[in-house]
């Protein structure tokens, strides 16, 4: 019986689960990349290059997937989003001079640091919380600095589960596309126009 177990088991061990979601998480993240940055990349044959994703911000996995690490995105975009301010105000005392100029030396030197360092506290604090859930660098930089400043004004519901109509092949799972709201892959509607008739120059 499963009385008290929250949360589905997918045929996996603790562990195993941890690093699934973990990787799922990451892989929404890291589909925001910029696309130059899979320019001269290829697979492991040499020869076929690698593409950007073909819609920024969503992935394809199956429904119950999708389902269980909702919850771990939603938690780490909630967490960016709240650090939001302490950034914003540590942009005020921060430089923009590269590390070891002399103009960056005397930024380091002046009393401009200090302050910076007391206002970024909070958001070191964040990005070490979520780095915790997703070990990965380069995710945790495109959530703070790309996916956190979109989702500014939504209070929640950071992402949408789209159940898919063709099932899996081989095991006929159900598919479902996990993507991101409020970002680039929301496309307009287009709001349908009732058809103009030419007036008849008769009076009938």
């Amino acid at each position: 019986m499963r009385h008290r177990r929250k949360g589905r088991r997918l045929g996996r061990s603790s562990s195993h689960r941890r690093a699934l979601f973990r990787n799922l998480a990451c892989a929404l993240f890291l589909t925001k990349r910029d696309p130059a940055w899979f320019e001269g990349m290829f697979q492991a044959d040499g020869k076929t290059a690698i593409s950007p994703p073909a819609v920024p911000g969503r992935i394809v996995t199956t429904l119950e997937k999708a389902k269980e690490v909702r919850p771990i995105i939603e938690r780490c975009i909630t967490i960016a989003r709240k650090a939001l301010p302490a950034q914003q105000a540590a942009a005020e005392f921060g430089t923009s001079a590269d590390r070891n100029t002399p103009a960056w030396k005397a930024w380091r030197e002046g009393p401009n640091h200090a302050r910076w360092v007391q206002a970024i506290a909070p958001v070191i604090n964040a990005r070490r919380r979520v780095f915790t859930m997703l070990r990965d660098k380069a995710a945790v930089r495109i959530l703070f600095r790309d996916i956190a400043p979109s989702m500014e004004d939504r209070k929640g519901g950071y992402t949408r589960i789209l159940r898919l109509a063709k099932p899996r092949l081989g095991d006929a799972g159900t598919r479902a596309i996990l993507e991101l709201v409020g970002t680039n892959t929301d496309r307009a509607r287009k709001t349908s126009q009732k058809p103009e008739f030419a007036a008849d120059d008769s009076g009938n």
